[in-house]
């Protein structure tokens, strides 16, 4: 069987290989199809093998990085057996967190990104002690089209909810795959990267948790705030955000990757979250709508020195050997967002939904 890929989606059509599961989406080609069998058998069948089939699906993406990097097929297979590392999906039997035969094909799957991104990402040298200054130099060059700029100053309410379901897979558990990298640090990082995630867990509020604040902006906007709710929605250039985050951070041997990708994360959000917030007040949206970002331009501006100086330059200094995976990490991000940003401008600009399937037809958002 042939990969889906996401250039045979213009404009992002596809045929579903099975009916839903309960709460899931539907399949968009064999290696998604794989993984949401295995997900909704009962765990008393026992192992199944990372077999002929899936290998051979996954072997049409080798050496193609646009598939690697964007594939929708391979990136919900993956954001599927990752999300067992979370809160999982009602009815998935608990067991299959660390099912060899699922480990064994996920690896697969995250080398296959992995390579993709060593591609894709340009290296970036840099001495130990000026990892924090090569940090922020790497955060002015961006040639994609500006998300932030359009949704700041043309994006209508359609289009804006829009922006919302594509971050919500990340947001609505914002912080938790980058707390990965708690138990994986040591010293001075780890000191940093505590202060940087006790604030994003709402600095001992429940209510200032960045992920619940996301979530009362959803409401605002009319939409559902249950994780996943979306998921069907999500194109791979969406979901490679988020597989990104979890694949660094879930290696012990990538946590240099996964501290570079924290800090350039910390680094460029200021300015674009004061936007997406100017851009909700354009389209007559108040206070309640707008706190999670007024919260990040507030809260990152003193977190990106911390991370780019307090906890990546302080691994760099602690670990020599980890400088080129930090800025691997930091360049990995900025090419799936100019990515991502160069899949959806130019479908609002041309009139179309960025999502799989458009928004309307839900009961939550009536024409």
């Amino acid at each position: 069987m042939e990969a889906i890929t996401t250039r045979d989606l213009s404009p992002h059509h596809f045929t579903p290989h099975e009916p839903a599961f309960e709460g899931m989406p539907v399949a968009r080609g064999p290696l998604s199809s794989w993984v949401l069998r295995r997900m909704t058998e009962p765990e008393h069948t026992g192992r199944f093998s990372c077999d002929e089939e899936f290998m051979a699906a996954l072997g049409d993406a080798a050496g193609d990085t646009e598939v690697a990097l964007a594939d929708d097929d391979l990136h919900l297979a993956l954001y599927l057996m990752l999300e067992l590392h979370y809160r999982s999906f009602d009815g998935v039997g608990a067991s299959l967190e660390w099912n060899p035969d699922l480990l064994e094909c996920r690896t697969a799957l995250e080398d296959t990104f992995l390579t993709g991104l060593a591609d894709a990402v340009p290296p970036v040298e840099a001495d130990p002690e000026s990892v924090g200054a090569t940090l922020f130099e790497m955060a002015t060059v961006d040639q994609s089209p500006s998300l932030s700029r359009y949704l700041e100053r043309r994006a209508d309410l359609d289009q804006f909810r829009e922006f919302v379901v594509h971050r919500s897979a990340y947001q609505l558990k914002e912080a938790d795959p980058h707390s990965w990298l708690i138990p994986r640090l040591r010293g001075a990082a780890k000191i940093a990267l505590l202060e940087v995630q006790f604030d994003e867990y709402g600095g001992g509020r429940l209510d200032r948790m960045h992920s619940n604040l996301f979530a009362k902006m959803m409401r605002e906007l009319g939409l559902d705030t249950d994780e996943n709710a979306y998921l069907g929605h999500l194109p791979g250039e969406a979901l490679a955000t988020v597989n990104l985050i979890s694949v660094l951070t879930l290696r012990r041997s990538l946590r240099g990757a996964g501290v570079g990708h924290l800090a350039m994360f910390e680094i460029t959000s200021a300015a674009p979250n004061r936007r997406y917030g100017n851009g909700l007040r354009r389209l007559g949206f108040g206070a309640e709508a707008t706190d999670f970002y007024d919260e990040h331009v507030e809260a990152d501006s003193v977190h990106e020195n911390i991370a780019a100086h307090d906890l990546a330059g302080a691994l760099a200094k602690a670990e020599p050997e980890l400088t080129e995976q930090i800025l691997f990490g930091a360049g990995a991000l900025i090419e799936l967002d100019q990515r991502m940003a160069k899949a959806v401008v130019p479908r609002w600009e041309e009139g179309l939904t960025s999502l799989l399937e458009p928004l309307y037809g839900s009961s939550l958002l009536p024409r």
